[in-house]
């Protein structure tokens, strides 16, 4: 099975499921800026324990690793749990939508697009630069995170809402990534 016929299968399941979702990470810096290879689905849900249910019989152990019991924890710490498909290798990080106002304000502002003829929910530009200059700063530095924010930044430069941008980085402490992805951006 390919990365996008899993999304395709697990974005089924999710809206057979009744739950809200919005991908972000990797597959979507991907989609707004320069793409590169990925092994992984970051995708946020709206989840409780029943939907946890409805999930977990859409997308079989026969066919997937998906751990409900890790499920459940991830439900109630807040945190993430994953999918792995074992014919692929590929894995889907599913986080679990946090009361945190950062959080709150990108998911309000997924929108709809096309991948590969799959209707797909996604954060918005200015959500995943700012999320990847966040995890660019979580894990010490990374240039890989700090590089898909820039060639986000850079192919959306003239639809970006820059207000939006700074004031979200002053709030999340990433002021000063932000102003570094700025002035090595090449844009017209």
């Amino acid at each position: 099975m390919s990365q996008q016929e899993l999304l395709k299968t697990i974005v089924a399941a999710l809206g057979g499921a009744g739950i809200d979702y919005m991908v972000s990470g990797s597959i979507v810096s991907s989609l707004q800026g320069e793409p590169r290879a990925t092994h992984d689905i970051d995708i946020v849900v709206t989840l409780d324990a029943s939907a946890a249910k409805r999930l977990t019989e859409a997308l079989p152990g026969s066919h997937y690793y998906l751990d409900e019991d890790r499920m459940l924890e991830a439900i109630e710490r807040r945190t993430m749990f994953n999918l792995i498909d074992p014919a692929s290798g590929y894995k889907v990080d599913f986080w679990i939508l946090t009361d945190e106002q950062f959080d709150i304000s990108r998911f309000s502002r997924k929108h709809e697009t096309d991948l590969a003829g799959i209707r797909i929910a996604v954060s918005s530009p200015e959500d995943t630069i700012l999320a990847k200059l966040r995890w660019a700063k979580l894990s010490g530095g990374s240039e890989k995170q700090f590089t898909d924010a820039l060639r986000v930044y850079e192919v959306q430069y003239g639809n970006l809402d820059i207000a939006y941008l700074r004031d979200w980085a002053e709030r999340l402490g990433i002021a000063d990534l932000l102003e570094k992805l700025t002035e090595q951006a090449e844009v017209v």
